[in-house]
């Protein structure tokens, strides 16, 4: 089942006249995505374009993780962090020390410790779920990238932060997920294959991806996403919140 907000946000480009998910350049992105759109019933232009989708994706994938993650487990302590309210990783339990080491480093007026040791560890994930402490430093439960469409440089962004958030916790892992609306199998390999930096990437509307790719029936792209499902490296989005409130 489609994510609840997919059809708000997937719409034709009225000025590419493609799916606003899809790389215009390339033909199987075009005709994939346009297989989603139909099987979600869309038909029509809106106002949304790949960017502006791309902005209103985190807020509505954090909003919905607020409201399902209380009633999915109501006896845990959730707090969801997102687009107008983005954490930075030093913000919770696991590394508030990296927040000690760039008071430490702001302190220092000849700038060595900065040029030594760097200053790309303090990310900010585009949502945060957390799990409140008392008074103090919520813990970090998951870090969700929300990435609407997959290109070379993202996926390095998402690798960076996973790998970051491996090397620098002080205690339990936190979950490091992907959701996105990325219509080309091939291009969701380039994260979900990967070598461990994310548990798994989430589709927001994988049953009609699933039925889009076997109508453009290219074999590439068709052994390519039967892979991802096998490995339950591709996940359906409905299956998100239950994922993270389970483990």
């Amino acid at each position: 089942m489609a994510a609840p907000f997919a059809n708000e946000l997937l719409a034709i480009n009225a000025k590419t006249g493609c799916p606003n998910c899809a790389d215009k350049d390339s033909v199987a992105s075009v005709a994939i995505a346009a297989g989603v759109l139909t099987e979600l019933g869309i038909t029509a232009s809106g106002s949304h374009t790949g960017q502006s989708a791309g902005s209103e994706f985190e807020k509505r994938v954090a909003g919905h993780l607020e409201k399902e993650l209380p009633l999915i487990a109501p006896d845990r302590p959730w707090v969801v962090f997102g687009k107008n309210g983005k954490k930075q990783i030093s913000d919770f339990l696991q590394y508030e020390h990296l927040g000690h080491l760039k008071r430490v480093m702001d302190a220092d007026e000849t700038g060595l410790l900065r040029v030594e040791i760097g200053a790309d560890y303090l990310i900010s994930p585009d949502v945060t779920v957390g799990l409140a402490i008392g008074t103090g430093l919520p813990f970090l439960h998951a870090a969700v990238s929300c990435k609407w469409t997959i290109r070379s440089d993202r996926v390095q962004n998402i690798r960076h932060e996973g790998t970051i958030l491996t090397r620098h916790r002080r205690g339990r892992q936190p979950h490091i997920v992907a959701v996105t609306a990325e219509p080309l199998p091939s291009r969701l390999a380039a994260i979900a294959r990967g070598t461990g930096e994310v548990d798994a990437v989430y589709h927001i509307a994988l049953p009609e991806l699933e039925k889009a790719v076997a109508e453009y029936d290219d074999p590439g792209q068709l052994e390519c996403l039967g892979e991802l499902l096998d490995q339950g490296r591709l996940r359906d989005f409905q299956d998100l919140a239950p994922t993270l409130a389970l483990f």
